[in-house]
Parts: structure tokens; C-alpha cells; sequence
């Protein structure tokens, strides 16, 4: 990562993912049989779109990368920094195990965005990745 390359901060990316579940939401509601299936593999897939960006991040001009390559995310890497929020998106059918899940995991994510120095969530550990701000 070069000097000029800002770290995305913790209201940028919660406001992309927003945005990306809003986009999943619609998704479910337009095709309802095959819609949660195309909305999980969004949720994993979406960072390796548009040159690491899915369009909640394209939106907000952000940027997955590789920690180790600087380049962008591949959908491997994807998959494996969405797998935290995937797990609890394929539980969330389950009532209250589902919906607990994906709340503890949703706030043990926010906990790491907010206490860690480089603004890495679990995620982002995992497929050692970053997310930039974009001009």
C-alpha cells in the first residue's frame, strides 16, 4: 500500500455493506426462490467484482486489496473475508439461532473495525486484505 492510499474508516465501510445488504434485500424480494441463493453469493463474491469493489464499496469510492500483493481482491479472497457475514447470512433462516448469530457477528466485526490501529475487521485478518479510500 503507498503512502497516498488512505485506510477506509469504520462509517465508509459500514455504509457500503449497508448499502450491500440493501442490494441483497431487493434481490430476495424480486426473485424469491432463487434470490437468497444469488443474495449468498454476492455477500461472498462482491468484493472481487469491479477491481475489488462491490457496489455498495463502488458506491462510496472504496477498495479491497491485498495486504500481500497490493493488488485487488481476488474472489478467493473474497470469499474468505465475507465468510464471517456468509455463515450468519445462510443462518439467518434459522429462527433466533440465525438472527442471534448474525447480530454477535455483526458486533464482534464492528468491535475489531473500531478497535484495531490499521481498521481490519476479522474478515480481513482472515484474507489478509485492506479496504482504501478511491478519488
Amino acid at each position: 500500500m503507498s503512502e497516498e492510499q488512505k485506510r477506509a474508516g469504520l462509517l465508509l465501510r459500514t455504509a457500503a455493506k449497508i448499502v450491500d445488504f440493501i442490494l441483497i434485500a431487493a434481490v430476495i424480494e424480486i426473485i424469491p426462490r432463487a434470490g437468497f441463493y444469488a443474495g449468498l453469493m454476492y455477500l461472498l463474491l462482491g468484493d472481487g467484482f469491479f477491481d475489488g469493489r462491490s457496489v455498495g464499496k463502488k458506491l462510496l469510492r472504496l477498495k479491497v486489496l491485498s495486504a500481500e500483493t497490493g493488488g485487488p481482491c481476488s474472489f478467493k479472497e473474497s470469499i474468505l473475508r465475507n465468510s464471517t457475514f456468509g455463515v450468519g447470512y445462510a443462518l439467518w433462516i434459522v429462527p433466533f439461532i440465525g438472527w442471534i448469530f448474525i447480530v454477535i457477528v455483526s458486533v464482534i466485526e464492528f468491535l475489531l473495525v473500531l478497535g484495531s490501529k490499521d481498521c481490519m475487521r476479522l474478515g480481513d485478518e482472515i484474507a489478509k486484505t485492506v479496504v482504501i479510500e478511491t478519488l
